[in-house]
């Protein structure tokens, strides 16, 4: 295969090549650490801005879909207008996009920020394909390795430190302050223009064919479709998602446009995917050895979860232990590079991919089982190594080898492209693999904690049944206590909660679903009890009513009864006044004027229209002054009867009373009783969050493993150029 001349601007390339170096690596870097310097931040700018999670990861959503579409685009632009200019217009377009995603922030405007990162997405799709494609054709053959490694060791350091230094910024600036994450980016961004400007060389392929933009445009909407339709598929929910509107017409719409871009491809001058691609065995197998690394490189941005998991840390601090695995990643890259040149590339990436299969497997079966510092230490070294070994430089490096030097920019592109579908589908199986554990997680939680909860008896809940009982067993209370009713104080005493049941009706509010959710194995125990709080804030409020109201009832009636007695002893009073007069009058009457009648009878008519009706009725059948006594010591009686149960009743209202201001104090100590059985359960708790999240973890790096293990069988099919291509 002959291969075509590439053309350079007259430059002091030699003498610059060390800042020529600089430059380009100084792209990889802010790009590549973007990639996640929004991921700490995502929760915060989400609240911020007023939205709500499932649109908030749009933020991170779009840029992955954007960046994916624009690389075989830049590629190809930048093999016709040459690297220099491209790689310039990238960086400009991801410094505009930084600068308008820090200016969202004071506009508080979503759909800018939502702009902006797709801007910034266009920028980053040509950072990376050009650098990557001018180091591995400009460098000589025997360094070309070494090249290729020193980038893919700044891509991946800054890749995986940018969650670590998206924290740190909101540390600095604070998470009010979140614009930071992106003008960081303006300072790098003015010197590589400037730097660029002046000293780098504009090498492109010699050509004057017409750009392929039915072929760009074709496949932008192929990829964007085809990514957005798996990103929003729920492999634990598969059949129901496949068939969601936000799914399967994307896919089809793929399907569709496949055959559109074949024919458009086939006719093209400079197709932007070159289709020979797909009948040279050496680069299929290369191509797919690019998918399946880009699954196995999403494993690792769980490792700061796990790491926080494991050693039972806060959430956060797990940004520490990436460094460990970016500073192996990183010493691995440019290693392998130099390896390659040594020793070819199938046995650097073979080795780099056994090493992940260890990393995985001592994870699953060392780590998760005994999580300490040291195991914890060794999986993540392990890891480095792997994503050193196998992470962009061997890959590129086979497909340089493989394709035409005028092609690089888009054969780079093309892998990159292929690297990020794997991207892309993984996080949706991963993150469904945590998500499912998280509800484990909750679920298993809710049932560790204590079903029911005593309330402390109510102030003189006791007394007041019994006195009670007594007045209604007294004859001259019972009419006034009928239908008088008090609650079951002692059925109060035990209150019945389910959390579980609670959280899976859906009666939790968003803020403490989140809460929950994004609970780590340190604040657990703190946030079930906040959610036992809520809980208990929505309950007790009904439960103290219910009570309080029973009671108010038993006093209103309590009270009716007391004004009944008072007009009883009023009218009692009155009648033993007129008795006690009357019986005066009939002193002064001779014993003989008594007799078989009554003595009403013998009273004068104007006295007998003085006395009351009430009290002539009392005077039916008293005949003589000592029947009249009688009555009167029988009223004395009743009175004194009624006074008694008088003070009775105004006792139990006093103690009734004293009661319903005690009942919201009574829950107030049961829900402190409950906490108290939550913090004796904290161990339990921390433990079951722990092993139950290890499960998704489980699946999540036995998924890299089986990746990884793909690759080698895949790689076994490879053979050296000049192995098969004899004469």
């Amino acid at each position: 295969m002959k291969e075509s001349k590439l053309v350079k601007q007259p430059t002091k390339v030699k003498s610059n090549m060390v800042l020529i170096v600089i430059i380009y690596l100084a792209g990889i870097f802010m790009g590549a650490i973007d990639t996640g310097i929004v991921t700490p931040a995502r929760t915060i700018i989400q609240n911020n801005l007023g939205i709500d999670p499932k649109t908030g990861i749009w933020m991170i959503t779009i840029y992955t879909l954007a960046y994916a579409a624009s690389i075989p685009i830049m590629g190809k632009l930048a093999d016709r207008f040459g690297r220099k200019y491209i790689y310039l217009a990238s960086i400009f377009l991801f410094g505009f996009g930084s600068l308008l995603c820090g200016l969202s922030q004071s506009f508080a405007s979503f759909p800018l920020l939502i702009a902006a990162r797709a801007i910034q997405a266009i920028g980053g799709g040509g950072i990376m394909p050009v650098a990557t494609a001018e180091f591995g054709t400009t460098f000589p053959k025997e360094k070309r390795g070494m090249a290729l490694g020193l980038v893919g060791g700044v891509y991946g350091i800054a890749n995986i430190f940018g969650a670590s230094a998206g924290s740190a910024i909101l540390d600095i600036f604070g998470k009010n302050n979140w614009q930071y994450i992106f003008f960081v980016n303006l300072p790098i961004t003015v010197f590589i223009l400037i730097a660029g400007l002046l000293f780098l060389p504009n090498t492109k392929a010699e050509s004057v064919k017409k750009i392929d933009f039915a072929g760009i445009t074709v496949l932008t909407a192929m990829v964007l479709s085809l990514l957005y339709g798996l990103r929003n598929i729920d492999f634990f929910a598969f059949t129901t998602t496949i068939g969601s509107t936000n799914v399967y017409p994307f896919l089809l719409a793929f399907l569709v446009l496949l055959p559109v871009f074949l024919l458009v491809e086939k006719k093209a001058q400079d197709p932007v995917i070159n289709l020979s691609y797909f009948k040279n065995s050496r680069i299929v197998i290369t191509l797919l050895l690019s998918f399946v690394t880009g699954i196995v490189m999403m494993g690792m941005i769980f490792v700061p979860q796990f790491s926080e998991n494991a050693l039972r840390i806060a959430s956060g601090s797990g940004g520490y232990f990436v460094i460990l695995l970016g500073l192996f990643a990183g010493v691995g890259a440019p290693i392998s590079g130099k390896l390659i040149d040594k020793f070819g590339v199938k046995i650097v990436l073979a080795f780099g991919f056994i090493v992940t299969i260890l990393a995985s497997l001592f994870l699953i079966f060392v780590t998760i089982n005994s999580p300490t510092l040291l195991t914890v230490s060794i999986c993540l070294i392990l890891m480095g190594l792997g994503m050193g070994f196998t992470m962009g430089t061997p890959l590129n490096y086979m497909m340089l080898e493989n394709t035409d030097p005028k092609e690089a920019n888009s054969a780079l592109a093309t892998l990159s492209l292929i690297r990020s579908i794997g991207t892309a589908i993984a996080p949706a199986i991963m993150i469904a693999f945590l998500a499912q554990a998280g509800m484990n997680v909750q679920t298993n939680v809710m049932q560790l904690l204590p079903k029911e909860v005593s309330v402390p008896p109510l102030k003189y809940s006791q007394e007041i049944m019994q006195q009670l009982d007594k007045m209604k067993q007294d004859p001259s209370m019972q009419a006034k206590l009928v239908g008088i009713n008090f609650p079951d104080f002692s059925a109060a005493q035990v209150v019945k909660i389910d959390m579980n049941n609670t959280a899976s009706s859906g009666a939790l509010s968003a803020d403490l679903l989140e809460l929950m959710q994004s609970a780590d194995v340190t604040n657990i125990t703190e946030r079930s009890k906040i959610l036992a709080t809520s809980m208990f804030t929505k309950m007790t409020p009904k439960l103290v009513t219910s009570i309080q109201g029973g009671v108010q009832k038993g006093i209103d009636a309590m009270a009716s009864s007391s004004q009944e007695i008072n007009k009883a002893i009023s009218g009692i009073d009155q009648g033993l006044i007129q008795l006690e007069a009357l019986a005066g009058q009939l002193a002064l009457m001779p014993p003989q004027a008594f007799g078989q009648a009554d003595i009403t009878e013998l009273l004068p008519a104007q006295v007998k229209a003085q006395i009351p009706q009430m009290v002539l009725g009392l005077l039916k059948g008293v005949k003589t002054p000592a029947d009249l006594q009688v009555k009167i010591s029988i009223f004395k009686q009743q009175k004194l009867g009624l006074e008694q149960a008088k003070i009775s009743i105004e006792d139990t209202l006093t103690k009734m009373t004293a009661l319903q201001a005690d009942v919201p104090v009574s829950f107030e100590q049961a829900q402190k009783t409950y906490l108290a059985q939550i913090d004796a359960k904290k161990l339990l708790i921390e433990d079951t969050f722990q092993t139950t999240l290890d499960v998704g973890f489980k699946n999540v790096y036995s998924t890299t493993a089986i990746a990884a293990t793909i690759a080698l069988f895949l790689l076994m099919f490879y053979r050296k150029k000049e192995e098969r291509e004899v004469g």
